[in-house]
């Protein structure tokens, strides 16, 4: 019998047009899973009246069949609106707020038939990789509850690992679908950017970072999601739409070229035993008959952050200047919004042309490196899941982090160019056992490589399926 709390999204949906499961059938043990684990781990929030959900799976039951997500129950993350439920991007701000509408992503996810059944938890406006905030708490890693479950898609990679639910949309600027993913043994995915719309609304030529994407315990699931979520909006500029990826995962991956850049020269530092584990995985890529070799630093890490660190506060500091001007909305934000607000209310329009010829001089010489190499290949954060209580880590191997974000900073330099990357889990290790992950990164417009290879991947270790977590 099919175990309905760790099926893919994909097996489910294909019971469900055979007529083997019911959908109000699969709501009821998704709402029977949420009341036996979630108080736990606090992952999905907002969570929508038991009732009237099992009466939407009814109506859905007896409707006609829309796509691969019909029936199909699904949390979105506590950024995006969802209509009818609250969307408080974790501020007491907006605590209450309830969405009138869905966002893009959303109405595509109902468009191929999913249910909603709520919101994932979030980092308050989703800054930093450790999801709490003063609305719902923090969410908690589903293999140890006193540890940091990552962010800020933190709550989704928690209700996945949590056999909560099956698949989970999310979004990543500085790793927010690679970190959460690795610390809890499921796979995420930063698409290239402009394949999956953001809000038409505010600026969309100049704030390039921030990418919505998906997540999922299969790279097939994360494929199928990819498809549903992506392509061109046509009030948007800069997006592109592509052929459907999942097709492509029918093949597996015999030969590709590794380039491993291990500490990027001894920029980047790393707790005990990431690197070693990281090492052991390209070890098993090797013998999948993928040619994996070291890349010394190709860029300076130096001049990659100084352009990060400067985009990204230009971009939330545009974004959020409005509540910082208002003295009583200001006393609600967390520091780190503030710091983000002040330093992109103090740039220049020359510092922020400075940041983006950095960028523009990292993407020729990244180019150059995909005619060697297929993927590129970093851990997926630089250290492991920390005490859920900690804001942040305050350093690594005694260097101390000079931001709230800096011991991230593995993340930035394909974010800053806008590729593709698939977070892939590696194994457990490190003081308390827990998951770790590598950052499958490719050039733009490979997103389908990328799944491919994370599929041979799956195929080879099912580490999500070895290793779900207990309660």
């Amino acid at each position: 019998m099919i175990d309905l709390n760790y099926a893919s999204a994909l097996s489910l949906s294909a019971s469900i047009e055979a007529g083997d499961l019911s959908i109000p059938e699969l709501m009821q043990s998704t709402l029977d899973r949420l009341d036996e684990v979630n108080s736990a781990v606090s992952a999905i929030v907002s969570i929508g009246d038991r009732d009237a959900l099992m009466s939407e799976a009814q109506n859905v039951q007896s409707s006609q069949r829309k796509g691969w997500l019909h029936g199909i129950p699904i949390a979105i993350k506590d950024l995006a609106n969802a209509e009818g439920f609250v969307t408080t991007m974790g501020s007491p701000l907006f605590a209450g707020e309830v969405a009138q509408k869905d966002d893009i992503v959303v109405e595509r996810l109902k468009a191929a038939g999913a249910i909603v059944i709520g919101k994932t938890n979030t980092p308050e406006f989703g800054l930093g990789s450790h999801t709490f905030n003063p609305v719902f708490g923090a969410t908690k890693n589903p293999y140890d509850q006193t540890l940091s479950a990552g962010g800020s898609s933190g709550g989704a990679a928690a209700a996945l690992a949590s056999g909560m639910i099956s698949v989970a949309d999310g979004s990543d600027m500085m790793g927010s679908l690679r970190n959460p993913a690795a610390w809890n043994n499921v796979y995420g995915m930063r698409p290239t950017f402009g394949l999956v719309p953001s809000e038409p609304k505010g600026d969309t030529f100049l704030h390039h970072l921030a990418t919505n994407g998906p997540m999922a315990r299969t790279p097939k699931d994360l494929a199928a999601l990819l498809d549903t979520m992506s392509g061109h909006d046509p009030r948007q500029p800069m997006g592109f739409g592509q052929d459907p990826t999942l097709p492509s995962l029918k093949e597996p991956v015999s030969s590709a070229r590794i380039g491993w850049l291990g500490d990027w020269g001894g920029a980047l530092q790393y707790e005990e035993g990431i690197e070693t584990m990281a090492q052991m995985a390209l070890a098993q890529m090797g013998a999948l008959g993928w040619n994996v070799s070291e890349v010394s630093a190709p860029f300076s890490a130096a001049a990659i952050w100084d352009s990060w660190i400067t985009l990204r506060s230009f971009a939330v500091g545009a974004g959020m200047v409005g509540l910082y001007d208002d003295p009583a909305k200001r006393e609600k934000l967390k520091p780190a919004a503030i710091y983000e607000i002040e330093r992109g209310m103090a740039m220049s329009a020359l510092d922020v042309h400075k940041a983006s010829m950095i960028r523009s001089d990292w993407f020729l010489r990244a180019s150059e490196l995909f005619e060697v190499y297929d993927v590129l290949v970093l851990p997926s954060a630089q250290v492991w899941p920390f005490d859920v209580n900690l804001v942040n880590p305050a350093s690594i191997n005694g260097q101390q982090m000079d931001t709230y974000h800096r011991w991230m900073e593995v993340v930035i330099a394909p974010g800053l160019l806008g590729l593709p990357v698939v977070n892939v889990p590696i194994g457990f290790g490190g003081p308390n056992d827990m998951p770790m992950g590598l950052q499958l990164i490719g050039k733009r417009g490979s997103d389908a490589k990328l799944l491919r290879m994370a599929q041979t991947w799956h195929e080879t270790t099912l580490w999500p399926e070895k290793r779900p977590p207990l309660f």
